[in-house]
């Protein structure tokens, strides 16, 4: 309901009425004219045309029942039970209703865990490509974030069994992990973490036996996320195997066995963690478990973490775009917020200090848009066999994770304190998406691990930068419409940061790792930015990024003076054509970039 009349007067009609609303109710697809506008420059026109009703179908899901189903799981956290009826020892988890529903919508309704993998999932003929996935992905994270853990899981399991398992093994699992029938689909996971360490998987001691021709684990997981799936990746050391990396074998592990008795191990604690509560992680203790090996494993030859890389990638893009997804939803609260409240006579959206502050929420949300969209379709070309793309993939991959995760914390608690006291009341969404987003910045390798291997393997093993110098350098060059003074500011900003981040790696200077990966982020989403910008507006359209790539380069890689002023001009014009209308064309925003 809106309250505000022609003259932009507020009209309460009750004290109630002065509680600005959240943005429950709305079409997530409909209101993002940001991720519309981008999927034009990403995606043929095609793919486009087909996928936009199946987005606007999920966006008035997300925005609807799957957020109030969503707040329902959040809040009536899956329950272990260690026994069945009748005492044995059948540990199964018990989850509200909603969290089943959600399952129902991802699983059977967009089979999200299927695009990738088959043909044929909403009835597009062809697998559907990444860049059009992961919209799905980021649609859904809009409301639910937990759930695309075993979304993933599901997808990655499903695709390293494709690739490495023998015949049998994928007989046993392959086409039912693919299924959208959800009383026969097989939902996946992968338990890695021991209390020997996450990232160092050097440490793992979960032993493989092999046992009468069949192999068998023994030992514990410590942080096992989709407790409940049914097909599980684990990496494990072969009994007399090596230490160190090369020991490890990678293994599927069913939940139930062949003649449909349950596999032996045990769930023996759910993790009561801070956020992703909907979704049931858990320690997990092995007793003799039946498992599939993946590749030859044995005493010397294991390639069980080379094997498991693939996953991390996928899995990696997948949290940059649950980022970019939960980055938008902390948006487009603030700005409800924003929008709607009136304080000390006028709506906050008028006031100088929110309207930069709104900003400081804007560029990293739109930022991780185009990043996973340009990441997704240089996975697409790689995954085809361009080695130039794959090389690109490579050192995008964990930039996308390093820094969306980073920024995901910063701009939810920024959406908090737009919303002021409200969004600390667990009656909106806000405390949520704090909790939710500081996830991101553990798994699949916290901040320290991302840029490690942005700047030890991507730039000085592979020479990833170097590939992604020469596309970035050729997306300037090929767009003749960024005007010229500043297509020359961003050429020379690449060269700068490629060659910063090649004197680090040299060097081995570890403590400006970070500073040498986010500064190729930025680099890379400055770009990004513009190309999107330049184009959109030359069709006809909305030229906005142009203004974002430039806030970028300023704000996140311009060498500021602390007590210096800065360009007030701009960032005045820059800010009204970003919060206060729709679309601003070419012309104007060259007019404001010029300033």
């Amino acid at each position: 309901m809106n309250f505000y009349n022609k003259n932009n007067e507020f009209n309460p009609e009750s004290l109630s009425d002065w509680v600005a609303p959240d943005c429950h109710g709305l079409n997530f697809y409909d209101i993002d004219h940001s991720f519309q506008d981008v999927a034009t420059v990403y995606m043929p026109e095609e793919l486009q045309a087909f996928l936009a009703p199946h987005y606007r179908d999920l966006g008035e899901i997300s925005g609807n029942d799957l957020d109030v189903w969503s707040r329902d799981a959040d809040r009536h956290i899956p329950q272990l039970h260690n026994r069945d009826a009748k005492g044995r020892d059948e540990d199964w988890i018990e989850f509200h209703p909603s969290y089943r529903k959600m399952e129902n919508v991802a699983f059977g309704k967009f089979g999200l865990h299927a695009m990738s993998n088959r043909p044929g999932v909403l009835g597009w003929d062809e697998k559907i490509p990444p860049v059009g996935k992961y919209g799905f992905q980021y649609l859904f994270g809009q409301s639910e974030f937990g759930q695309l853990c075993p979304i993933s899981a599901t997808e990655s399991t499903a695709m390293l069994i494709s690739r490495y398992a023998d015949e049998e093994t994928k007989a046993l699992f392959l086409d039912r992990m693919l299924s959208q029938d959800m009383d026969d689909i097989l939902k996946g996971g992968q338990f890695m973490t021991e209390k020997t360490g996450g990232s160092d998987v050097s440490n793992i001691a979960l032993q493989a036996r092999e046992e009468n021709g069949e192999w068998r684990l023994y030992g514990e997981k410590w942080f096992c996320s989709c407790a409940d799936a049914d097909v599980i990746l684990l990496l494990a050391r072969p009994e007399g195997a090596p230490g160190g990396n090369a020991g490890l074998g990678l293994f599927a592990l069913p939940r139930h066995l062949e003649d449909g008795s349950r596999n032996s191990y045990r769930i023996v604690r759910l993790k009561n963690k801070m956020g992703s509560k909907s979704m049931a992680s858990g320690e997990i203790i092995f007793d003799g478990a039946r498992v599939y090996p993946l590749g030859e494993v044995g005493p010397h030859a294991n390639r069980g973490l080379k094997m498991m890389m693939d996953q991390v990638n996928i899995s990696r893009i997948s949290h940059g775009v649950r980022a970019a997804s939960m980055m938008r939803r902390c948006l487009n609260e603030a700005l409800a917020v924003a929008g709607y409240r009136r304080a000390f006579g006028s709506r906050l959206v008028e006031k100088p200090l929110l309207r930069r502050q709104l900003l400081k929420l804007m560029v990293p949300t739109e930022q991780a848009l185009s990043m996973f969209m340009y990441t997704a379709t240089m996975m697409e070309k790689g995954d085809a066999g361009d080695q130039h793309a794959a090389n690109v993939t490579r050192i995008l991959t964990p930039l996308l994770k390093y820094r969306t995760a980073r920024d995901n914390v910063k701009v939810a608690t920024g959406a908090m304190e737009v919303r002021g006291g409200n969004g600390y009341i667990e009656d909106f969404v806000n405390p949520r998406l704090v909790r939710d987003a500081h996830l991101g910045v553990l798994w699949e390798g916290t901040s320290n691990i991302n840029s490690i291997d942005v700047i030890t393997r991507a730039v000085a093993r592979v020479g990833a930068h170097e590939n992604l110098r020469d596309d970035l350098t050729k997306i300037v060059e090929d767009n003749n419409t960024i005007p010229g003074q500043f297509a020359g500011q961003l050429k020379s900003v690449v060269d700068q940061s490629v060659d910063f981040a090649d004197a680090v790696a040299r060097e081995g200077r570890e403590p400006l790792y970070r500073k040498a990966a986010s500064a190729l982020y930025h680099t890379t989403t400055s770009v990004l930015l513009a190309d999107e910008g330049s184009k959109l507006g030359k069709q006809g359209g909305d030229a906005r990024r142009l203004l974002l790539s430039r806030m970028v380069l300023e704000h996140k890689l311009g060498q500021s003076n602390p007590f210096g002023m800065e360009n007030d001009q701009f960032e005045e014009k820059a800010s009204a054509a970003l919060l206060d209308g729709g679309a601003v064309n070419f012309e104007e925003v060259s007019d404001i970039l010029s300033l």
